[in-house]
């Protein structure tokens, strides 16, 4: 399974701010809209990502305020890219050596899409569950045979 087949079923909002933009803006966006991340553009470039990890900190550093402070202080401004073409087991690998739970897909450079941590646990158990109901399926309409069950027993000498 590739990253695309994740974007595929996923759809392609994506929600991105400006590096020079103040975080309290960041923040207000992700509570409305109920997301972990924002992509940091600028010109047209991915220049970094967003999330609520760097949001905290960054609240911690301020002591609880995020004020004026820009989105280019608290950003992660070298986050972990994939492809269309990455394989998602690859995909697993990055994010888990890294602690990273939002990738941006990138064609290039321009942006596809961005997926979580989330999306590719989901792929992985709905591939999972497919291979499952394929099996049983398989298993279910094994063909009888009523010789096939007298050979399999072994007969004493």
């Amino acid at each position: 399974m590739k990253v695309s087949d994740i974007l595929r079923v996923k759809g392609g909002t994506l929600f991105t701010m400006q590096p020079d933009e103040p975080l309290a803006k960041a923040a207000e966006i992700m509570s409305d809209k109920d997301i972990g991340s924002l992509v940091v553009m600028s010109q047209g470039e991915l220049v970094g990502m967003l999330t609520f990890r760097e949001m905290i900190v960054c609240l911690v550093k301020n002591g609880g305020s995020l004020g004026q402070t820009p989105i280019s202080s608290a950003m992660d401004d070298h986050p972990l890219t994939c492809t269309m073409d990455t394989e998602l087991d690859e995909v697993r690998r990055m994010m888990l050596e890294r602690h990273a739970r939002y990738m941006p897909v990138l064609d290039q450079s321009t942006l596809m899409g961005v997926i979580s941590l989330y999306d590719v646990a989901k792929a992985v158990v709905d591939s999972q569950n497919f291979e499952n109901q394929m099996l049983k399926a398989y298993i279910r309409d094994w063909p009888d045979s009523d010789g096939d069950k007298d050979e399999a027993v072994a007969k004493p000498s």
